[in-house]
């Protein structure tokens, strides 16, 4: 009798310079469990490490859920209390990725969901999708949403965090937590094609942009303005500084060298 292979809890897939993290537990809503948080961090490490991916995207399996968030079955059996702060990949808090992020929201992105969602430089929804910071509603709690103030207006945050209600994709979008909403039939060729117009251009450039928007949420203007030029002097200095107006005034495709 031949055993059944047992599919991975998170599987990474390179397609054209892009790679696609996906949770693979759609029976579950793709939630949280310990399997899926070692995959996740496994994969993001791969991304890192994979000089032929230029971008990330994470999305779920199914059409249900992007993630519902931890696995509350797991969390009762293992009486866990206070989440270590390693519990689930943060980008940039717990997790380095210079490389830009895209979250593929094909469903709910609740709780743990949304903190991938929140973590991720970009979204792009399909129109079914909602959003929820649910742990009100099951007496758990969020300290991870404390940047949620920069990314959406706060009394939207406050409410979401007081609340625990959903917001729909287009809501989501008003709000400026997503940056594109489509039919779910296109939501893997549209992600797939921002993903690459991103990959398209100078890489150099695209990680020094993805550094700047961040700092006026972590120092004060001046303070940013002087991290910013430190951040682009190399890009300046580099080859494909050189690459680009030199392509531009022979009017061909450049060639990124990447230095």
């Amino acid at each position: 009798m031949t055993a059944t292979a047992v599919e991975p809890a998170v599987t990474y897939e390179l397609i054209d310079g892009v790679a696609w993290l996906t949770i693979n537990r759609p029976a579950a809503r793709n939630c949280l469990s310990r399997a899926v948080r070692e995959g996740l961090f496994a994969g993001v490490t791969r991304f890192n490490d994979d000089a032929a991916a230029q971008v990330l995207v994470l999305t779920g399996e199914g059409d249900r859920a992007f993630c519902a968030g931890g696995d509350l079955k797991e969390m009762a059996e293992e009486g866990l209390a206070v989440p270590p702060v390693d519990y689930v990949p943060q980008f940039g808090r717990n997790i380095q990725v210079d490389k830009p992020t895209i979250a593929a929201v094909n469903g709910v992105a609740l709780a743990g969901g949304f903190l991938l969602v929140q973590t991720c430089d970009l979204v792009v929804a399909a129109e079914h999708a909602r959003f929820a910071i649910s742990e009100v509603k099951v007496g758990r709690g969020a300290p991870w949403a404390a940047p949620l103030p920069w990314l959406i207006p706060p009394r939207v945050a406050m409410e979401m965090l007081l609340t625990g209600d959903p917001l729909s994709a287009d809501r989501a979008r008003e709000a400026g937590l997503v940056n594109h909403v489509v039919p779910a039939a296109e939501l893997r060729d549209a992600t797939q094609q921002l993903a690459r117009r991103i990959a398209d251009n100078a890489p150099l450039s695209v990680r020094a942009g993805k550094r700047t928007v961040r700092l006026i949420a972590e120092t004060g203007l001046d303070r940013a303005y002087e991290e910013a030029e430190r951040i682009w002097e190399p890009v300046y200095l580099s080859r494909d500084a050189q690459e680009g107006p030199a392509a531009f005034r022979d009017k061909r495709r450049p060639s990124w060298e990447g230095r």
